[in-house]
């Protein structure tokens, strides 16, 4: 088959569109004929080598998978070939240790992350992913929207709904709100009857974020301290809750927009950059610090029926073939792609 590999980290010229071989079903193995693969910061910092941990070289890039079923092991019974199914961003769970047994399989200690453990990702023709990390996708619900609902809608409603516990009537601030995961949060905020304040710092994406829901946009240049803008519109008393998507880019404007007792979500982490900070201004405060990590196949579950019932819309701003995948890496790193780029291989 043909996929896009990464023999070492570097540029978007490592991106290399060579011949590997076809994925051959495994016990618990859904080999599944791609259709779409959505392209993630995450993609990113694999292939420049910012992210190390959990990444086995040579790799597939790409977590963000949906297509159509073609080959089955011996030990699945939920899927057969003919079906559309999607995936979580994971490839392999243990399904025995405590993080499994519990529902928080994305923490499992022997988890391998689709795109990062070796040559098996989205940016291919084929990929076998064992059937505790695939779900069915519903007939109302296009395939390259399924293929970015895990990583986008499912992390959010993680962060959002099981960790983050976001009330009627609370006010949220999206960070990074013009990408995947902040359009995807903009919507399940207003669904849990949120007040929602977006930023970004392009001018252009403020009208879309305002269409997704937003009441509020806060524009602002790049390295510019935007808590002033967001304590405005907050009569000086801050959010309630942040989801953060940028990371240590936007630490100090985000601490200094929290109102005393909120909670800062994180989820998202653009660099590998480390941020100093005394403690006591968050515990003063009584500011709590959270963390969600990807999608369970439970919550992808429920987000994909989400998507079919119309409650929300996975955005996808463009698809390109896969053999544009250096072009689609630096659309992402520009920051000017509202939404999810998705890469479509060619059968």
């Amino acid at each position: 088959m043909k996929a896009m590999v990464v023999d070492g980290p570097g540029g978007v010229d490592v991106l290399q569109y060579r011949d590997v071989p076809d994925p051959v079903a495994a016990a618990k193995d859904v080999v599944i004929r791609v259709d779409s693969c959505g392209v993630c910061y995450h993609d990113i910092v694999t292939r420049n080598g910012t992210l190390k941990a959990g990444v086995k070289m040579p790799v597939i890039l790409g977590h963000e998978i949906a297509g159509t079923v073609v080959d089955v092991g011996t030990g699945v019974r939920g899927f057969k070939p003919g079906d559309r199914v999607a995936t979580v961003q994971r490839y392999h769970i243990c399904g025995s240790c405590a993080h499994c047994r519990t529902g928080h399989e994305p923490l499992c200690d022997d988890r391998k992350f689709l795109g990062d453990w070796g040559l098996v990702g989205g940016y291919a023709q084929f990929v076998a992913v064992e059937d505790d990390n695939v779900a069915l996708v519903p007939d109302a619900v296009p395939l390259d929207q399924a293929a970015i609902t895990a990583c986008t809608l499912g992390t959010v409603w993680n962060a959002m709904r099981d960790v983050g516990n976001i009330k009627i009537g609370e006010t949220v601030l999206v960070t990074g709100s013009g990408g995947g995961l902040g359009m995807a949060s903009i919507q399940l905020a207003r669904l849990q009857g949120a007040r929602v304040i977006a930023q970004t710092t392009s001018k252009a994406k403020a009208e879309r974020l305002y269409e997704l829901g937003a009441h509020e946009v806060v524009v602002h240049e790049r390295g510019e301290d935007f808590s002033r803008q967001v304590k405005a519109l907050t009569k000086g008393r801050g959010v309630d809750v942040v989801v953060d998507n940028v990371g240590n880019l936007l630490f100090d404007p985000i601490r200094k927009s929290l109102a005393i007792r909120g909670r800062w979500i994180l989820i998202g982490q653009l660099t590998g950059d480390f941020v100093p900070f005394n403690p006591a201004q968050l515990f003063l405060k009584g500011i709590s610090m959270l963390s969600a990590t990807s999608t369970t196949r439970d919550q992808l579950v429920h987000c994909l029926d989400l998507v079919a019932a119309g409650g929300v819309v996975p955005v996808v701003a463009d698809r390109l073939p896969l053999t544009e995948a250096r072009e689609a890496h630096r659309r992402v790193e520009a920051g000017t792609v509202a939404g999810r780029v998705v890469l479509q291989p060619i059968h």
